[in-house]
């Protein structure tokens, strides 16, 4: 028989139709009687209840139905006596797929902590908590694509193996087909890649967009969605070493288009959570974070706060004056730390703060400096709880003023030929941002720590599963 999904058998109503779900127990209980199984299959995070006869399926054919175990159960649907569920299903055929030993299996319902979780990470998914996460996570892919489809961008595929450092960090995880056990190495003592699969000197990527600005130098509009990597020993809850990110880039806009863009972008994610990811969120907002929907609705229905990096150092140091203690300074031409960002997303203004215009100090090479030449068009959205959530510019599209820049620096270009290209050939005004999908994912879910809205962290000494 056919098999019905449990989010799509519990729309249908009660009149006895004959039915079959598959699913994994969550819990059984009943009496001497009847017995009731909740079985769920990931489709919802709702449960269908099946009710057992016991004078029909004696308990000693029950007993290997314990939680964690797999079924396939056929049966009646019809509307249910109990409270709790409209319909459920009086079980007529039963087949056990795979059996969960209770000693074993370390899902039994008791409150495990999200710590003691992420050691199981092949098993969490089954949870209500992350089911829920990863359904969002799922949906908020969706969206993503979607709304670039729908506004006209191109989705292009940026390499994950690379030669070039985008952010200027060397924070890299080197690819390499190299015996590292007897490292042939140059006159000078370095090590030499010619014999490597590549030929040269080659990490996995921290972003796509040096890459994605090529693109929109031919397509117009483009956005990139894949893994990013970055070798930081950054034990927090807001940093992965693996994590996945969108950069859109698109040519011929300036500052205010690039603000509005982001705004009308990260907007449209979260009214898609809102409209379509309804009884995940409820859950999450029921047992992990009571506020969160009502902070969801609060920044689709508000206008973002824009103001200058220069405006918000001085809403800062006034809050000093005026009592406000901070573990970190915060004076102008110091990158802001996420207490401060937050304290003017949630304590000054109340609602999500786009900033710009930061000292070029403190920000990537390729940002376009204002006429001051002391300040950038960068554009940082700050979130309530999240702090930065996505960080973009206007980029610098004059050859003569990226060179200087690159020169000033001491960033060593011989390997990124091809991106000065872009400046030589044709140079058109354009601007991008960057958005880790996993802040969104914070952001959307209520959940407190990064590890806990990807299926498998990649963090400082770890990489399991």
């Amino acid at each position: 028989m056919k098999r019905t999904e449990i989010i799509n058998a519990l729309q249908l109503a009660g009149e006895g139709q004959l039915i079959n779900v598959r699913g994994w127990v969550r819990s059984r209980r009943g009496n001497k009687n009847v017995s009731f199984i909740a079985l769920n299959d990931g489709s919802t995070i709702k449960n269908i209840q099946i009710v057992v006869d016991l004078a029909v399926f004696p308990e000693e054919q029950l007993k290997p139905i314990t939680t964690g175990s797999c079924i396939s159960a056929t049966g009646h649907l019809v509307a249910s006596q109990g409270s709790g569920q409209a319909v459920e299903i009086q079980l007529t055929e039963l087949e056990v797929y795979g059996t969960a030993d209770p000693e074993q299996y370390p899902l039994q319902k008791k409150g495990l902590s999200m710590e003691y979780l992420r050691t199981i990470a092949h098993l969490r998914p089954r949870t209500n908590t992350f089911g829920a996460v990863f359904r969002i996570r799922h949906n908020m892919a969706m969206a993503i694509h979607q709304y670039f489809h729908e506004h006209g961008f191109f989705y292009f595929h940026t390499p994950i193996i690379t030669a070039s450092d985008c952010e200027g960090a060397g924070q890299m995880f080197q690819v390499t087909t190299k015996n590292l056990y007897n490292l042939k190495k140059d006159e000078e003592g370095k090590i030499d890649y010619s014999d490597d699969f590549f030929g040269k000197q080659t990490s996995l990527t921290v972003s796509g967009q040096l890459e994605g600005e090529l693109a929109a130098m031919a397509l117009g509009k483009i956005y990139t969605f894949g893994p990013t990597f970055r070798a930081e020993n950054s034990n927090t809850p807001r940093h992965l070493a693996e994590f996945w990110m969108i950069e859109p880039e698109v040519a011929f806009i300036q500052k205010d288009e690039l603000m509005d863009l982001e705004e009308d972008f990260i907007k449209y994610c979260v009214r898609w959570a809102l409209e379509k990811c309804q009884d995940d969120l409820q859950f999450l907002n029921q047992f992990v974070d009571k506020g969160l929907i009502a902070r969801l609705e609060s920044v689709v229905n508000t206008e973002f706060v824009r103001l200058t990096y220069t405006e918000g150092i001085e809403i800062l140091q006034e809050a000093v004056k005026n009592g406000k203690k901070f573990e970190f300074p915060c004076s102008w031409g110091e990158d802001l730390a996420s207490e401060h960002e937050r304290y003017l997303v949630e304590e000054h203004f109340g609602k999500p703060v786009i900033m710009s215009d930061y000292p070029k100090d403190i920000k990537a090479f390729y940002m376009k400096i204002n006429e001051d030449d002391r300040t950038v068009q960068g554009t940082d959205v700050l979130f309530p709880q999240i702090g930065e959530i996505i960080g973009g510019s206007v980029r610098e599209e004059s050859l003569d003023k990226l060179n200087a820049e690159i020169a000033r620096r001491e960033i060593p270009m011989k390997d990124m030929w091809w991106y000065l290209d872009t400046r030589r050939f044709g140079a058109a005004p354009h601007a991008g941002f960057g958005l880790g999908f996993e802040r969104l994912l914070l952001f959307v879910t209520g959940m407190q720590n990064i590890r806990d809205v990807i299926p498998f962290p990649r963090t400082p000494k770890t990489a399991e599963f």
